[in-house]
């Protein structure tokens, strides 16, 4: 369970995260809102790049923020981020296993081929970086947040620029991982119906406040959440 106290960012002149309070407790949470709303912010916070100017974030009542980032990786953090980050001249296996080398709980060749297994690469592991396409290279993506026994794993917009095809894979595939990998999984991700077939509770932020928690569905339903995340009313 993730556990957000009156958790504020500033950046100037500017509140990125206003006082948010939270408790994120379903095995895959959706994290969305519009452009600006503070969600890149709140990964951020959790993985340890930003240090917030106020409140408190916790994980199964262990202090975040009183850890470094490499700390957090140790104990079981991961994180995708909106730019996929693949070795052009390292093969799939080679990207994967270039994160293993920085994890502590396991790492070794079998997690990396389950993880590899798992997102459907076994196949082309020997494949280099740069032949992969769009899909592939996420793909690789997750595959490393899935080495060394994940505990917690934030996804910036895993989704973004699939096809329906291959978001239906995705989709299947991000609903597999809390029970196969037992890790809780943010999603942050502009496809409301990704969102809403694949999340069990939703946080929408805006203006980096709190605008809704609850059942995603109930929260997407919501006239405040469609004005500003949908844009209807």
């Amino acid at each position: 369970m993730i556990r957000l106290g009156n958790l504020s960012v500033q950046f100037g002149g500017v509140r990125a995260l206003d006082r948010v309070d939270a408790e994120l407790s379903a095995p895959i949470v959706g994290l969305i809102g519009p452009n600006g709303a503070g969600k890149t912010t709140l990964l951020n916070v959790l993985s340890g790049f930003i240090r917030p100017t106020a409140g408190t974030a916790s994980l199964d009542d262990l202090d975040l923020l009183a850890l470094s980032p490499i700390r957090r990786v140790a104990l079981g953090l991961r994180r995708t981020f909106q730019q996929e980050v693949v070795v052009d001249d390292l093969t799939l296996w080679d990207n994967v296993q270039a994160i293993a080398d920085h994890v502590v709980r396991g790492g070794g060749a079998a997690d990396i081929a389950r993880a590899i297994g798992f997102v459907g690469l076994s196949r082309p592991r020997q494949m280099l970086g740069r032949q992969a396409n769009l899909f592939e290279r996420r793909l690789v993506e997750i595959a490393k947040t899935l080495v060394g026994r994940p505990k917690l794993i934030l996804m910036d917009e895993p989704g973004a620029g699939l096809n329906e095809a291959e978001t239906d894979s995705l989709r299947r595939l991000l609903l597999d991982i809390p029970s196969t990998f037992d890790a809780q999984l943010v999603l942050i991700d502009h496809d409301a119906d990704l969102i809403a077939s694949v999340c069990a509770e939703t946080l929408v932020l805006d203006f980096g406040r709190r605008l809704a928690l609850g059942a995603t569905r109930s929260v997407l339903d919501d006239p405040a959440v469609r004005r500003a995340y949908l844009g209807t009313s």
